[in-house]
């Protein structure tokens, strides 16, 4: 069976069972307007990263949601956070599934390639973990506290992966690392591997713990290589994760299709988190190897907050991986964006400093966000600022952002 014959055959389940009772009116036609409001583009490339957080822009385009508003979704399986980022960059993909923190790298220049970019909206809150490999574990390193004292009496060169030095697993794991007192960048060495590649990259021992999204660390749980030592909820609640992102360029040229693409995403978003059925359809559609290439069952456990470490515990948690949340999750809150640039100050990435709130400003997309909410009837906070808490006790909300980055004592 073809990926298109699973595509249909699922549509037509959906339907049959009323689990897709959102997609009512699809089959009309669509609720674009005609005329200056038509999207530009008939197709949009969309690249992506086989992960779980993938799901809202894989299910966009499999339940049509994209026909809804006048575009197609071509779909883009890629095989690293770099290839996502450089296909962005000369224009091969019009939009991706991608790293927040990726985004901004660019957008100030990290690492050579400089464009201004554009994140579209959020695509998921939480959902990613920590692992540390049975070696370590065996030795008594379990968490934090227990791996920074291992590291301590059991002095040797550890290695700890991520999948972009800019990108979110990268700044999970340096602020987790620090707030247990472990600088990542005198104390530990630390690589870069692509997320399908990291649990193979520990089974032959080329790491003791690795930072990345779903549904890798769980399965790492699964084939015995690793524990899971924390969930990145456990170091900000509600964090910001992936983003629809794409350049600026590309979003002036195109602005009726991002609406449009913007809008087709929260309606698979909204659709994603209504119940429990349709979760596990989501995890049947993205297990399939066009998309994640993993079993079902690696998938549907955490995307229902249904966790184990790997060491015998296992617990329900209320903060899993979510991709709507009445809203809330997909907005693109300037202060998310300000703080990875603060993360990215604290670790050296960026030797200048930044005009945190200019280029928030700038990157977020708060005006065609909120057009396309509108469109696909979604409510918007009230507020482009939040206030959250970290892991260490610190308090971000946005409003000093050099104080906040230079009030760090582990930093480079």
């Amino acid at each position: 069976m073809t990926t298109d014959d699973k595509t249909n055959v699922l549509r037509r389940t959906l339907l049959k069972t009323g689990a897709a009772a959102s997609l009512t009116g699809l089959a009309s036609g669509g609720v674009f307007a005609a005329g200056s409001d038509k999207p530009e583009l008939d197709t949009v490339k969309v690249g992506f990263i086989p992960l779980t957080d993938c799901a809202s822009v894989v299910m966009a385009s499999v339940l049509g949601f994209d026909k809804k508003y006048g575009i197609k979704i071509v779909l883009s399986k890629e095989s690293s956070w770099a290839s996502v980022r450089d296909k962005l960059v000369n224009g091969e993909l019009d939009a991706a599934h991608v790293l927040y923190g990726l985004i901004y790298g660019v957008q100030n220049g990290v690492g050579g390639a400089k464009k201004d970019m554009a994140v579209l909206m959020n695509l998921n809150h939480n959902g990613q973990a920590i692992t540390l490999s049975k070696k370590v574990a065996d030795k008594g390193g379990v968490d934090g506290p227990s791996l920074a004292k291992l590291m301590q009496t059991d002095k040797r060169e550890y290695t700890f992966a991520q999948t972009f030095p800019t990108g979110t697993h990268a700044m999970w794991l340096y602020y987790w690392l620090a707030t247990y007192g472990i600088n990542p960048m005198k104390d530990a060495k630390v690589i870069t591997v692509p997320p399908p590649q990291m649990v193979a990259n520990m089974r032959v021992g080329n790491m003791d713990g690795f930072c990345v999204g779903e549904p890798w660390n769980h399965r790492a749980i699964v084939d015995g290589v690793g524990v899971t030592a924390a969930t990145t909820q456990d170091i900000w609640k509600d964090h910001p994760e992936k983003t629809l992102g794409t350049t600026l360029e590309w979003t002036k040229k195109n602005p009726n299709t991002a609406r449009a693409l913007i809008a087709a995403v929260l309606e698979a978003s909204k659709w994603i988190d209504a119940g429990l059925v349709n979760k596990n359809k989501m995890a049947e559609t993205i297990a399939d190897k066009s998309y994640v290439n993993t079993s079902v069952d690696v998938i549907n456990q955490r995307i229902l907050g249904r966790y184990q470490n790997g060491m015998g515990r296992t617990w329900d948690d209320p903060n899993h991986m979510k991709f709507f949340n009445d809203g809330l999750v997909n907005f693109p809150y300037l202060s998310d964006g300000m703080w990875f640039q603060t993360q990215h100050k604290r670790w050296g990435l960026l030797k200048g400093e930044p005009d945190y709130l200019a280029a928030a400003t700038s990157v977020n997309q708060v005006k065609l966000y909120t057009e396309a909410a509108a469109m696909a009837k979604v409510s918007v906070p009230k507020s482009a600022m939040r206030t959250v808490k970290m892991v260490d006790g610190t308090v971000w909300d946005g409003k000093h952002p050099k104080a906040y980055a230079d009030a760090f004592k582990i930093k480079v």
